[in-house]
């Protein structure tokens, strides 16, 4: 599972160093793909190859589910983190999210996903706001 946020820079080569805490369930190797809102996902391999199940088979439904089908799987690329826990965010992935220096790496239960950290600040204040406002919350203890 991951969990929490943290700040880091992309550096010239348009690598972004993944926290230390992520970085064991990723040994195994693990993709990047455009995520929903502007941001990427980061999967472990295990859990990619499950989402990858999901959104093959939804792809058969219809020409809508096929699209979003053929963008999720045209832009995921394999990615490792390095010794030093870096990992290359090939440019046309960092273009469609828009990074450019400053990103936030948040852990969102199966997943990461990286933000521009302008983009994840105006993201926040929402979230922040859908907390107090969510009917549901009271059910999960929050």
């Amino acid at each position: 599972m991951f969990l929490g946020e943290a700040e880091h820079s992309l550096d010239a080569k348009g690598r972004v160093i993944l926290p230390v805490k992520y970085r064991d369930q990723l040994k195994e190797g693990a993709y990047i793909v455009k995520g929903k809102g502007g941001c990427l996902f980061i999967y472990a391999s295990e859990e990619f190859e499950g989402v990858a199940r999901q959104v093959r088979d939804q792809s058969r439904r219809g020409e809508t589910e096929l699209q979003a089908a053929r963008t999720f799987f045209a832009g995921a690329e394999p990615i490792t983190p390095d010794k030093q826990g870096r990992v290359a965010i090939p440019q046309h992935l960092r273009t469609y999210a828009d990074l450019d220096r400053d990103v936030v790496v948040a852990g969102v239960f199966s997943r990461i996903e990286v933000w521009d950290r302008q983009r994840w600040r105006e993201r926040d204040q929402r979230g922040d706001q859908s907390l107090t406002e969510s009917s549901n919350l009271p059910e999960f203890g929050i």
